[in-house]
């Protein structure tokens, strides 16, 4: 049985707040509990799937930058896939927190990039240079069979998939990260979700 809170048309609302929190700290515990033998096999096969993937959208979207994550607090580690993706000329870009109640943006990257860290501390490229991708990898806590995502609770994916036009995405997680929720009025569903196992 996946993990699950009861929740409504109302989860923004901070009567809502504390099921919302609660099924986020159940997902990331259950996900830092995996141990580092099968966390290495489950990233090597979502690497494989990302690297299908993306090779397929790159054809399809010549010369255009691929979003990507840095990946923090055990989220599954692609660096392999990316520095693959980069070997065949993709462009890549990681995401940069400008202010916290803002979108993000993203900067072009290579994976032999000097890095720098944004205001949350996560690394970035040090040069800074602005790119705009038509596709982005997103990282999730939790995610359900509606491809609505569960993230930290910060919204900053969330105001940047309300922009126009809107890129393409696809959730990146452990399938230990799927869950039962219902989406609420702000939540936007992903296009695709990608795990060690399934992708839908």
């Amino acid at each position: 049985m996946v993990p699950s809170i009861a929740r409504d048309a109302g989860d923004a609302t901070p009567e809502n707040a504390p099921q919302k929190a609660l099924l986020r700290r159940s997902l990331l515990a259950t996900r830092q509990a995996v141990d580092a033998v099968t966390r290495h096999r489950w990233d090597a096969e979502l690497c494989q799937r990302v690297i299908a993937w993306a090779t397929l959208w790159g054809d399809a979207n010549p010369g255009c930058s691929l979003g990507v994550y840095w990946p923090m607090r055990e989220e599954p580690d692609l660096r392999p896939a990316y520095a693959a993706l980069a070997a065949h000329g993709m462009q890549l870009a990681l995401p940069v927190v400008s202010d916290k109640e803002s979108p993000l943006q993203f900067v072009v990257w290579t994976p032999d990039d000097a890095m720098v860290k944004d205001i949350c501390g996560v690394p970035i490229p040090a040069s800074a240079v602005a790119t705009a991708p038509l596709a982005l990898l997103v990282p999730c806590v939790g995610f359900n069979r509606q491809r609505t995502r569960l993230g930290y609770g910060g919204g900053f994916y969330d105001r940047t998939l309300a922009l126009h036009p809107r890129p393409t995405t696809v959730g990146i997680a452990y399938s230990c990260g799927l869950a039962e929720f219902d989406a609420a009025p702000h939540d936007i569903p992903l296009d695709a979700i990608i795990t060690e196992t399934i992708s839908f």
